[in-house]
């Protein structure tokens, strides 16, 4: 087991250098954790991931998170966790800031029109890789199918269809009948017994989850207090569900946060939630961190009594945290129970019902920002269009990395306005 200044050391790294998204970063971790450094056997890292998966939230953060448990108890967790969301929470401040202070200026603007349609193919390839894998039979392709035609036609809300097809799988895999198809997992021949001594108590639970709502509310509470109730209450409140639904990752999710900040708060325009995803894609860390830019411009543009820039960063950081701090909770919580909880058919079904109505989930998504990026006033951007299906043919043929899509579609806007 290595010391806790070397795991400081590698998480700082991991942090730094986790591009390309979960899939990117786990293999990632899968790499230099299980094959190069031994830290941890291949069987307890797959028990680790298929947990991260049967939760809300990122599960690549919410994995580093449980390995960083299981190296050094709690104080690892939070550094490994908090490391892997740092250094591109930073740098994505950096660039909310760039975009809400010169977003008005002719090449910026130009920049942010030639990463749009990337965006678009990149939320494009995400449904047709999610589908090839999930979509296996005639159950799964009608719940997606149902997910997608309840978000875009029937305007049901988002937590509702994660919470039913969760209660869909969950029943079919209770009664016998597989629809779904779970995947299990057996015990590997590098499996160890575990035999360190593990709090598994209900009192255990019961002070972490009033340590956890007493963290969530006082730094809320006090925030709302001192600034006001809007708009701090209302980033606290969306961001927090936010968390709290985010099965599938974050393109699951940002429907439901697009709505509510974009038609609901207006805090920010759509063509403005597409530059954030451009730029949370861009950056290192969970794409989920593209909250973090809407609690910026929710900030900016509604600053109270503070300046802008402040407002916006305290937005930006009321945001991340309500955004991650359940995250820890999740993985301290249910860490102990890990190796018996994955084994579990129910939840397993419940996971995978899930999964295939995320595949209609994102498929709206694409749909509504395809819309504002590739029809914009009721007429075809037939340029745009092609950006995107170059993007996607890139991505989907030659597997080419997606931040080096989104910084060739910006060099492509910026050219594109220099040639008039």
């Amino acid at each position: 087991m290595p010391g806790f200044g070397e795991a400081l050391r590698f998480w700082l790294w991991l942090g730094c250098v986790s591009f390309g998204g979960p899939a990117g970063q786990i293999a990632l971790m899968q790499q230099e954790l299980v094959d190069k450094r031994r830290w941890i056997d291949s069987t307890r890292f797959l028990h680790g991931l298929n947990f991260a998966m049967l939760l809300p939230g990122p599960e690549a953060q919410q994995l580093a998170t449980y390995v960083g448990w299981r190296l050094h108890g709690v104080w690892g967790g939070l550094v490994a966790g908090g490391l892997f969301v740092l250094p591109g929470a930073l740098v994505l401040l950096v660039l909310s800031w760039l975009a809400a202070e010169h977003g008005d200026l002719a090449w910026v603007a130009a920049l942010f029109d030639g990463v749009k349609p990337v965006v678009i193919a990149i939320i494009a390839a995400s449904v047709w890789r999610l589908g090839r894998r999930t979509l296996k039979g005639p159950a799964p392709l009608l719940l997606a199918l149902a997910a997608f035609l309840g978000l875009y036609l029937g305007h049901v809300p988002f937590p509702v269809v994660i919470a039913a097809a969760a209660f869909i799988g969950y029943v079919a895999a209770k009664s016998g009948r597989p629809l779904f198809a779970p995947a299990g997992h057996g015990v590997g021949d590098d499996f160890v017994p575990d035999d360190r001594p593990v709090d598994r108590s209900a009192k255990r639970l019961l002070r972490l989850a009033v340590l956890f709502a007493l963290l969530l509310l006082v730094p809320v509470v006090g925030t709302v207090l001192l600034l006001g109730r809007s708009p701090w209450a209302d980033i606290a409140d969306l961001f927090t569900t936010a968390a709290f639904v985010t099965f599938g990752g974050a393109y699951a999710v940002l429907p439901f946060i697009a709505e509510r900040a974009v038609e609901n708060y207006q805090w920010l325009t759509p063509a403005d939630m597409v530059n954030g995803l451009a730029l949370a894609e861009s950056t290192p860390g969970p794409l989920i961190l593209v909250t973090q830019y809407v609690g910026f411009f929710a900030g900016w543009n509604h600053p109270g009594s503070l300046s802008p820039l402040a407002a916006g960063i305290t937005g930006a950081a009321l945001t991340t945290y309500v955004t991650f701090l359940p995250c820890f909770f999740f993985i301290f919580a249910g860490a102990p129970y890990v190796e018996a909880l994955i084994h579990n058919r129910a939840a397993a079904g419940a996971l995978a019902a899930i999964t295939a109505a995320v595949v209609g989930v994102i498929l709206n998504l694409g749909v509504v920002l395809g819309e504002a990026v590739l029809l914009p006033r009721g007429s075809v951007d037939w340029i745009a269009v092609t950006v995107a299906a170059v993007a996607l043919a890139a991505m989907l043929r030659f597997k080419l990395a997606v931040h080096w899509l989104v910084l060739a579609g910006a060099a492509f806007g910026l050219l594109r306005m220099a040639l008039g």
